[in-house]
């Protein structure tokens, strides 16, 4: 899977010791000796494994497939051997990191528009999978030659290295949510297909470096080594990728060893501060309501919340006093309008695009389908504003407003000292962003069985989760627990994908849709067809599909997937980052996946509602 990164500045950085601050107190559990004496034996590891990985690419033939499957699994042992360090390397060296596992395809910072050029290992993937791989044969070496050129040096990093206790502890809290989120679900090895035993390897990894910690035989780091062992096991023991019980994995022993150890984390004060973006260390455990945060969300208190409900209601905010947010995000159809399209100002024409759900719309850096707008807030000023949607007059709708006296003190009591003016446009589209961002009710049925509830599920579902999160692949562009774009480990970006997305759900005579997604925000090519990845909580209640509406089922949406997206239908998508191969997915998979999906609709809350009126 490739996937489109949108970079802003000031969200990714390069390592984790610049994000902590300034050297916190070293504690005395011997942590930095254990780890760097890890990381220069299997650092060396992987550095052979590269070398046999060389010559094993200088080897290819297509005439001779032998040689080919032999260089594939030489690729899998380098991999697993880099997974032994990857918590090190992502906290400490994440530069270094990317050279070896980075992303198969172009990143954009934005407002800069820097490049980062695909190199490493997924790279190589995907050329090994490739029809004609002795045509790649030049390339492939050339990428394996970088590799092995950086690995030799690898120990090399160390000179001069520090580290304390609160920082390893971070790197390997961190490395829990990479496997929990990424590798179990193959993220980046999706052809190879040897995520699980890449995720043994990683905890392996993890083990090791606890091994110091552990030592004080605290009822918690009791409990840490016995589901790390357990874990540990299950891993081991699992069976193939597509066969993996993802589910039992995590609920028996994956969240009760992220529980236990931050637990233990706590108790021996060796917490740090947190990193920039969404991921909450005081949390239970990845799955849990508050294990995310709400990127960006400013405080705002009850009488904040109440007033943007009201709004959220209310049409005076629209040209001609008939449309409110709730025409389009209704709440009996889980914040949608069942539409292809929304119905636009006018009343008989549409709108652009489909309106998703607002549940959980909180939880992304980036909003609307092609990500233009970076906030809440901006977004409902958009719409405001907008000819085709609300087409409203800012000065109207400040005096419709100040008309009512309910609405007058509301605004008064939230923001003082201000008196009439206390009503303005910003505040409006804050007050409604504070209503929009407590849409998270998180009581599905999957949500239940996380909780405890081992009943909450039927068998169909929980195989379609195991089978969501490997097999189809879906848990690689929309990532748990939110399944939406929210990029872990730190969640503090938001994907887009190009998924070449036909007309319609037609997929025997596909037709090209003619949105160009972000490329109308920037006009690069990488960004032509690109969209969003919304959540798939709530997909069960919210039909039509995709950003067109074009799609009016979830099987029409999963066989879409299961034949390679618009390049597998036979559309000509050049920059498309979804995979074309197909996932030869059954029928009785497909229902399971569906099954699941509709273990993701939540029961909305009364509160939610449109109550009282401020008029």
């Amino acid at each position: 899977m490739v996937l489109i990164r949108v970079l802003l500045t000031g969200i990714l950085c390069f390592t984790a010791k610049t994000l902590c601050g300034p050297p916190l107190p070293v504690a005395t559990f011997k942590g930095q000796e254990t780890v760097t004496a890890w990381f220069k034996t299997e650092s060396q590891n992987f550095a052979g494994a590269t070398l046999r990985l060389q010559e094993s690419l200088a080897q290819l033939d297509n005439a001779r497939p032998e040689t080919i499957a032999t260089a594939r699994q030489a690729l899998m042992q380098c991999r697993l051997y880099y997974k032994r360090i990857e918590f090190f390397l992502e906290y400490f060296f994440q530069s270094a990191a990317v050279i070896y596992n980075g992303p198969s395809k172009y990143e954009i910072e934005e407002p800069y528009m820097e490049y980062q050029t695909p190199i490493g290992m997924q790279v190589i993937e995907g050329l090994l999978f490739e029809t004609d791989i002795t045509a790649h044969k030049e390339e492939l070496l050339k990428e394996a030659a970088a590799i092995s050129s950086s690995a030799q040096d690898l120990h090399a990093l160390l000179y001069g290295f520090t580290a304390n206790d609160r920082q390893i502890m971070e790197s390997l809290r961190l490395e829990l949510v990479r496997i929990y989120a990424l590798g179990i679900s193959g993220f980046d090895a999706p052809l190879l297909k040897s995520g699980v035993s890449e995720s043994y390897e990683a905890l392996s990894g993890v083990q090791h470096a606890l091994a110091p910690y552990l030592e004080q035989h605290t009822s918690h780091a009791d409990s840490v080594a016995y589901y790390m062992n357990g874990s540990l096991q299950f891993l081991q023991n699992g069976g193939a990728f597509d066969n993996f019980d993802r589910l039992r994995f995590l609920s028996r022993y994956a969240l009760p060893l992220q529980r236990n150890l931050g637990t233990l984390i706590r108790e021996m004060q060796l917490e740090t501060q947190s990193l920039p973006g969404a991921l909450n260390y005081h949390a239970d455990h990845l799955f849990s309501k508050d294990a995310i945060n709400m990127p960006g969300a400013p405080a705002a208190n009850a009488d904040m919340i109440s007033l943007g409900k009201a709004l959220f209601y209310e049409p005076a905010l629209s040209g001609n006093n008939k449309i409110s947010c709730a025409t389009c995000h209704q709440p009996d159809l889980h914040f949608s309008d069942a539409l292809p399209k929304s119905r636009a100002f006018d009343g008989h024409s549409q709108v652009q695009r489909n309106a998703p759900s607002l549940l959980y719309a909180g939880y992304q850096f980036a909003q609307f389908w092609d990500g233009r707008d970076s906030s809440i807030e901006m977004q409902v000023m958009d719409v405001m504003s907008n000819p085709l949607e609300m087409n409203a007059d800012h000065h109207i709708t400040i005096q419709r407003l100040q008309e009512h006296e309910q609405y007058r003190r509301l605004f008064s009591r939230i923001f003082p000292n201000t008196g009439d003016g206390a009503i303005s446009v910003t505040r409006i589209a804050g007050a409604i962003a504070a209503f929009v961002r407590t849409l998270d009710p998180r009581n599905a049925p999957f949500d239940r069985y996380i909780d405890g509830d081992t009943a909450a599920l039927s068998p169909a579902q929980a195989r379609g989760f195991n089978v969501f999160m490997g097999k189809a692949q879906c848990g690689t562009c929309h990532f748990v627990p939110l399944f939406n774009g929210l990029m872990p480990p730190l969640y503090n970006f938001t994907e887009l994908e190009v998924l070449g997305t036909p007309l319609t759900d037609d997929l025997l005579h596909p037709q090209a849709d003619t949105d160009s997604g972000r490329y109308k925000v920037f006009p690069i090519a990488y960004y032509n067809g690109a969209f969003k990845t919304p959540s798939v909580r709530n997909v069960s209640a919210t039909a039509p599909y995709m950003h067109n509406g074009g799609f009016h089922t979830l099987e029409a949406v999963v066989e879409f997937y299961n034949k390679g997206g618009g390049r597998g239908i036979g559309l000509h998508t050049e920059q498309q980052t979804l995979s074309g191969a197909p996932l030869n997915l059954t029928k009785n998979e497909i229902s399971d996946i569906i099954s699941f999906l509709h273990a993701l609709e939540d029961t909305i809350p009364s509160h939610y509602k449109q109550q009282l009126s401020y008029k």
